[in-house]
C-alpha cells in the first residue's frame, strides 16, 4: 500500500529482484521514470522494472548531461523512484563519478538508496550523451578497473558495463572492450549508439550468453525498434531513457504558452491529470487512512484513575 508500512515493502534486496526480472522469459522492458510520479504511472501501466536516466535527471534540474551532478543528487532521484514504485530500478551511473574508489562509493550509495542495478560507461569527463559526436573514451584497462571496483563493492547491485566505443573503434573495438569488462566482473553489457539492426545483431552474435541492454532513445542514432524486435536481435533489456521527460516537458511548454496567451488554464483542463486521478496515483486516501488508524491506536481511552 505505502512505503511507510514495513509489510508493504519488498523483502528481497533490489539487486536480487532485478536479477529475478531478467531470469524470466522475454525481454525486460525498462521505461525511463524521471521522478516518483512517473514511476507510479509506469507501474500502473504494468511495467515491472524501471530506468533512471542521467540525461533525464540533469535536464529536470535545468542542466546539460555533461557529468555535472553528484552521487548524492542522483540518490535523491533513486530514493523517490524506488520508494514510490517498489520496483527494481536500473540507474545511470555515468562514468562512476571518478576512479575506482569513487565507483565503489557510488555503488554503496546507490544500493543504500534502493537501486537494483547500475550502468557505468567508458567515457572521459566531460562525458556526453552517447548519441552525440566526438566522445572521448577512457582506456579499456581503466574502465575494466572501474567495473572490477563496482563488482567488489556491491552487495547485490547488478552491474552493467556500457561501452561507447562503436563510434570510434568500430565493432571490433566495442566487442573487445565488452569482453574485457565481462572478465572484470560485469553482469551485462550495454553497447551504446549502435545505428542499424545489423550492428545490434552482430554485437549479440559476438557476445554469446551475455545479457545485453539496448537503448531506444528518440532523436538519436538508433532507428526505432520495438521491444520484440530487440529481443529477436538477441537483447535481454531495453530502455526508453528520456521519453517520459520529453512528453512531460512538451506538455508543460504548451501549458505555459496557453496561460500566457489566454490569461489562465481554462483551455488546458482537458489535458490535465485531475485531482481525483492524482490522488489515486499517489494513494492519497490510503495514506490518510493509515494516519487515522495510527492516531486511533495511540489516543488514550479515558483518564487514568487516581490510586488513592
Amino acid at each position: 500500500m505505502t512505503y511507510l508500512v514495513a509489510a508493504d515493502l519488498p523483502q528481497e534486496p533490489a539487486g536480487q529482484r532485478f536479477r529475478a526480472l531478467l531470469a524470466r522469459p522475454g525481454i525486460a522492458q525498462l521505461p525511463g521514470t524521471h521522478n516518483g510520479q512517473a514511476a507510479l504511472q509506469a507501474k500502473a501501466a504494468g511495467f515491472e522494472g524501471l530506468y533512471l536516466s542521467g540525461a533525464a535527471m540533469t535536464a529536470s534540474m535545468g542542466l546539460p548531461d555533461l557529468g555535472i551532478i553528484t552521487v548524492d543528487e542522483v540518490c535523491f532521484f533513486i530514493r523517490q523512484v524506488a520508494r514510490s514504485s517498489g520496483l527494481p530500478v536500473l540507474v545511470d551511473g555515468d562514468t562512476g563519478y571518478g576512479e575506482a574508489l569513487n565507483v565503489m562509493h557510488m555503488v554503496r550509495a546507490f544500493e543504500d538508496a534502493g537501486a537494483g542495478a547500475v550502468h557505468i560507461e567508458d567515457q572521459l569527463l566531460p562525458k556526453k550523451c552517447g548519441h552525440l559526436n566526438d566522445k572521448k573514451l577512457a582506456s579499456a584497462h581503466d574502465m575494466a578497473a572501474k567495473v572490477a571496483a563496482a563488482a567488489r563493492a556491491r552487495r547485490h547491485l547488478f552491474v552493467v558495463a556500457r561501452t561507447d566505443a562503436a563510434a570510434s573503434e568500430g565493432m571490433d573495438g566495442a566487442v573487445a572492450r565488452a569482453q574485457l569488462y565481462m572478465q572484470a566482473g560485469a553482469d551485462a553489457i550495454f553497447p551504446e549508439a549502435l545505428h542499424s539492426a545489423e550492428m545490434f545483431r552482430e554485437f549479440a552474435r559476438r557476445m554469446p550468453g551475455v545479457p545485453l541492454l539496448a537503448n531506444m532513445t528518440e532523436f538519436g542514432k538508433t532507428p526505432f525498434f520495438t521491444a520484440a524486435e530487440f529481443e529477436a536481435m538477441g537483447y535481454k533489456m531495453v530502455i526508453w531513457p528520456v521519453s517520459s521527460l520529453r512528453v512531460a516537458n512538451k506538455a508543460q511548454e504548451d501549458l505555459y504558452a496557453a496561460i500566457r496567451r489566454d490569461g489562465g488554464t481554462q483551455n488546458m483542463l482537458g489535458r490535465m491529470q485531475t485531482r481525483a486521478e492524482l490522488y489515486a496515483t499517489i494513494s492519497y486516501h490510503e495514506y490518510e487512512a493509515l494516519d487515522a488508524s495510527i492516531v486511533t491506536t495511540v489516543v488514550p481511552q479515558g483518564m487514568p484513575q487516581d490510586s488513592k
